[in-house]
């Protein structure tokens, strides 16, 4: 498995203290990604680990999983390396060791993984198939499909909106989406635009003004307030 980073973080990548693979690779090319490094699927930074070495440091952590924690594989995009996490997540599972996935839903074998995932976390950008090929790269309907298994199967779901202005800050298509769908095992967040990742871009940033405006990000939440949908902000 290419890994680019790790490390212990509490609470922001799934429940609890958890050890987080950001493993190398990404099909799409958000324009405001903040690891850009990840993209490729090729980089001489990344490391090569075997799944054996991943469960032995992950067996070896249990210690530190405190407050529901356990293990993280985020990206890039962790299935890139589908048939790789599909075996790590078994052989955690298998270990009684908690397991999350943070993935752009873009996998048509995602359902696989579902026996083997905790909690899942996925990314739905924007709810217009052209306007998110536009931006993003890539074609939303297998995100759809995946989030829509992931609530008929009532998963332990963790659905990330990244608020970019000029690009999805109008919140009725979202909620035409959602409003069709029992939400009962789901939570939204709201990501607000940063520029954390900015200086690392190595080819232009070529997000201009995507600072979302206070106006737009209070009709954002009080339009999913009104139509019973609930968001957590951070």
């Amino acid at each position: 498995m290419k890994i680019f980073q790790k490390g212990f973080n509490f609470s922001q990548d799934g429940p609890g203290n958890r050890l987080v693979y950001h493993m190398q690779g990404c099909n799409f090319a958000c324009k405001w990604c903040s690891n850009p490094e990840s993209i490729p699927i090729k980089n001489e930074n990344a490391i090569e680990y075997s799944v054996n070495e991943i469960l032995d440091e992950s067996i070896r952590s249990r210690m530190m999983f405190f407050d529901g924690g356990g293990v993280t594989f985020t990206g890039g995009e962790p299935t890139i390396q589908f048939s790789e996490l599909k075996e790590i997540l078994k052989r955690l599972k298998e270990n009684g060791i908690n397991t999350t996935i943070e993935t752009n839903g873009s996998s048509d074998c995602l359902a696989e993984l579902f026996p083997y995932i905790d909690y899942l976390i996925m990314d739905f950008k924007h709810y217009d198939n052209q306007i998110h090929k536009k931006w993003i790269g890539g074609e939303n309907l297998t995100t759809k499909r995946n989030l829509e298994e992931a609530f008929k199967l009532k998963r332990q779901l963790l659905i990330r909106i990244p608020l970019i202005n000029g690009f999805n800050t109008e919140p009725d298509g979202f909620i035409e989406y959602f409003s069709r769908f029992d939400l009962s095992n789901a939570h939204i967040e709201v990501l607000l635009y940063h520029e954390y990742g900015k200086v690392k871009w190595q080819t232009p940033y070529t997000i201009e003004n995507g600072f979302v405006k206070k106006a737009d990000y209070a009709n954002f939440k009080k339009k999913f307030k009104d139509n019973n949908i609930k968001i957590i902000e951070t």
